[in-house]
């Protein structure tokens, strides 16, 4: 591959790309692989929506980058605590074990990945320092901007929500890279590294965003925080077909479709990546030749048309998807380690069990006197009645 095909590659399939001329610099001029981070913070269980990250990942691999896989397990916390602190360090076990499984079963060499617990850096007195440095020159009100789009929202935030961005912009430096890699959804805080990093000394770098896979309800995205929008990546067989069954599919609508966007930006890249650039999804119908789709804008085109419709889709989504999703699935079930890990990293939520109100009776002297007066009164009636008589 050519330096000129390597930054193709490099920049392809991607919605922005901020200081692309960092990455010609290195690869033209300084005649050296360009140094790439990804990082995840270790919350909820990984969805379907992080095989977007790994494709790119793995073109990123096949253009001679070299990456790097950040577990932010100290993010995690940051995070409205998303993960507890106690169950950190059985959640970055735990994504480590499925980040590499679901880079395998999109092809990836994960040989040639680093992969890097943040906690291992993020607590050195340099970092600190450095920390404390953005923390004194940034107002709460930009790191609130910075982090709008990936940290949760709440009138009342966390400080460590706020410390969020400034600790993901020194992870450059840090990580010692060329470029971060990650959704649109991180432009923000992108940004204020950009603004910010120059600061205290440190040089800027180029991000890479991709799109975002929509959730399959009503969210913008699959996000591990919202179960109704996403697909765990060990959902069983069933599990995925009834989500998808209940998913948001407008007929003959392509914008906002949870479905359509996740046939394109996984499934179209993901065949593509293992076929050598020659994607195809089979679309299977009673008493009628299959649709086979090679190009995604045909298949947006008979979706409008509503030749292909949302029952037809979701079939053919459910039945690609479970056979990408089994060697993860027989990965784990092959593995006690992993399990294990599970088991510790997300324990099932003890159910509340509900305490039964007692009824006031009001107060005891109250109402013996009341039953001693209805008594009276029966007396009275019983005794009335005998003299009638």
């Amino acid at each position: 591959m050519t330096p000129e095909e390597s930054i193709a590659l490099i920049k392809a399939n991607l919605t922005e790309v901020l200081n692309p001329e960092i990455i010609d610099d290195v690869i033209l001029n300084q005649k050296r692989d360009l140094k790439v981070y990804w990082g995840t913070a270790t919350t909820g269980r990984p969805h379907c929506g992080y095989f977007v990250s790994m494709v790119k990942i793995a073109e990123l691999l096949h253009a001679g980058c070299h990456i790097k896989i950040l577990l932010a397990d100290l993010h995690a916390y940051l995070d409205n605590m998303k993960a507890p602190i106690e169950l950190i360090e059985q959640r970055v076990k735990y994504y480590e074990f499925i980040v590499k499984s679901l880079l395998k079963a999109v092809g990836v060499d994960i040989t040639k990945l680093e992969f890097i617990k943040g906690s291992s850096y993020q607590k050195s007195e340099n970092y600190t320092m450095d920390r404390f440095k953005l923390e004194g020159m940034t107002r709460i009100s930009v790191a609130q901007k910075a982090g709008a789009e990936v940290v949760k929202q709440t009138s009342d935030p966390y400080l460590g929500g706020l410390t969020y961005p400034l600790m993901q912009a020194l992870d450059e430096e840090y990580l010692d890279v060329d470029a971060q890699l990650g959704g649109l959804d991180q432009r923000k805080i992108f940004t204020f590294a950009l603004e910010n990093l120059p600061k205290i000394g440190y040089k800027v770098r180029a991000h890479l965003m991709h799109g975002m896979v929509p959730g399959l309800g009503e969210a913008q995205k699959m996000s591990s925080s919202e179960p109704d929008s996403k697909i765990d990546l060990l959902d069983s067989a069933d599990v995925v077909a009834k989500k998808l069954k209940k998913a948001v599919c407008v007929p003959k609508k392509i914008e906002g479709n949870g479905v359509v966007a996740f046939v394109e930006h996984v499934i179209f890249r993901v065949t593509s990546l293992k076929t050598g650039g020659k994607p195809h999804f089979t679309v299977e119908r009673r008493d009628e030749e299959p649709l086979i789709y090679d190009d995604i804008e045909k298949l947006k085109a008979d979706y409008e048309a509503d030749i292909l419709t949302p029952q037809l889709l979701k079939a053919a989504l459910t039945k690609a998807l479970n056979e990408l999703l089994d060697p993860i699935r027989s990965e784990y079930e092959a593995s006690e380690e992993w399990k294990k890990i599970a088991e510790l990293a997300y324990p099932p939520e003890e159910k509340q069990q509900k305490v039964k109100k007692q009824k006031d009776k009001g107060d005891p002297a109250k109402r013996a006197a009341a039953l001693a007066a209805k008594a009276e009164q029966l007396k009275l009636k019983e005794s009335g009645a005998e003299e009638s008589k």
